[in-house]
């Protein structure tokens, strides 16, 4: 049957996936984690639409990328405007700065879905879903140290240990156009061994050849010179006081001078995490850097900023990889057993989610038997049961769940007392 009929199953878009429960607590415990952690460095949520005027992504992004060129999801909506999917969250955040000028600095965190249209992948969708930062307004680097901090102690609350940081400079418009042609010198001479990509596109963007992780390109520039050795007195300062930074605060970390962003407005810092859990060449969970031009490029007055962008699908598959954050969701406290009609079902769980506690119960008349199966399945410490004689005597029978069958008997007005001081897990402290 061809993709699309009518006929037959519906399923969920090719390249989308849906995340059911249990398995959707990892994504609760995720965004609370990353929220608690983006508190406590002090950036506040912003919340953007998922679709932005078209030319919001080709100024920001630029119509010679990819993303905008092949993956971008375009479309001209009923009034003829041209509107496109958000591709990724930092032009939507950086617009929503240059349209409501807050104060400077401002430190903002976001989740949000974004949309590519391309090969669907391990960790890869067309709609997949990222945390980041963003923070303009200061081009101190000690602002880069933290950013790069507070994404570090995100992977090791997660307890990710297989990750790897590694930095490097994109310097500025000051001394980098030298470097790019003299690397752009270097690739005249070895384009023939380069790979069919880039073969003719290098000449438009030499640098996105140093990102290329096919075996032709990486041979082509291993003697290829570093931007590194390129940098000013001011760019060399910078990325030398936010290295030191980084080892004094503990964040350990390597430079790699292949490491580099593709596009004008980045400046300065870059970095990028990479699972080293992860098979394959694709193996980043996360990265960003300065981007002092892009505030401009959107319309806005010159204001450096820097951030990151983590994926929630990649960064998962790289706890699977190293067997940590399993789904672990919170079972309910008590699990109600009615045996009389389901009257009591329903004014008992009213009544412990009005005290603040987790309530389950049956329905459709079942059996004690299978009630309890029930109960036993959804992992609740205890069952309430109330039959026949309890519902006469105004008591409730305590089963305990978790520890065998030992049960008892306490009057119904005694239930919440009884259940308040077993029910109150700690929780997960998101500090690394």
């Amino acid at each position: 049957m061809a993709e699309g009929s009518d006929r037959g199953p519906l399923r969920a878009p090719r390249g989308t996936h849906d995340v059911l429960w249990p398995q959707s607590s990892r994504w609760e415990a995720v965004v609370a984690g990353f929220a608690e952690l983006a508190r406590r460095w002090d950036f506040g949520l912003v919340l953007n639409p998922m679709f932005e005027e078209s030319r919001l992504f080709r100024r920001g992004i630029g119509d010679e990328s990819e993303v905008v060129g092949k993956e971008m999801y375009e479309f001209e909506d009923r009034g003829g405007r041209m509107l496109a999917l958000r591709p990724e969250g930092t032009a939507s955040v950086v617009r929503s700065f240059v349209e409501h000028r807050p104060p400077v600095p401002w430190k903002a965190w976001y989740v949000t879905p974004a949309f590519r249209y391309e090969r669907a992948a391990a960790g890869r969708y067309r709609q997949h879903h990222q945390l980041g930062v963003e923070a303009l307004g200061t081009d101190d680097p000690d602002l880069d140290v933290e950013v790069i901090a507070l994404a570090a102690a995100f992977y090791a609350w997660l307890g990710l240990t297989r990750v790897e940081l590694i930095v490097n400079s994109m310097g500025c418009p000051d001394c980098r156009p030298a470097y790019v042609e003299a690397l752009r010198a270097h690739l005249d001479a070895h384009a023939g061994e380069l790979c069919d990509e880039h073969r003719d596109r290098y000449v438009q963007n030499p640098l996105r050849v140093l990102d290329c992780k096919k075996p032709e390109c990486r041979a082509a520039t291993a003697e290829a010179p570093r931007l590194l050795d390129s940098l000013d007195e001011a760019c060399a300062a910078h990325l030398a006081r936010v290295r030191a930074g980084l080892d004094a605060v503990g964040v350990a970390h390597r430079i790699e001078t292949r490491l580099v962003r593709g596009f004008d407005y980045y400046s300065r810092t870059t970095f990028e995490f990479t699972g080293l859990a992860l098979e394959g060449a694709q193996n980043a969970v996360g990265g960003g850097g300065r981007y002092n031009g892009l505030v401009e490029q959107i319309g806005g007055p010159p204001t450096p900023g820097i951030g990151f962008g983590i994926g929630i699908e990649r960064v998962l598959l790289a706890c699977d990889a190293e067997g940590v954050f399993p789904a672990a969701p919170r079972p309910p406290d008590a699990f109600v057993v009615d045996l009389t009609g389901g009257e009591a079902a329903r004014d008992l769980v009213a009544e412990l989610r009005r005290a603040g506690l987790g309530a389950a119960r049956a329905y459709d008349g079942r059996s004690l038997k299978s009630q309890m199966k029930q109960a036993g399945r959804s992992g609740a410490a205890v069952a309430l049961i109330v039959g026949a004689d309890e519902l006469a005597a105004g008591t409730v029978t305590l089963r305990d769940l978790r520890h065998g069958t030992d049960q008892e008997t306490v009057p119904r007005a005694a239930v919440l007392d009884r259940l308040r001081p077993q029910t109150e897990p700690p929780e997960k402290d998101p500090t690394p």
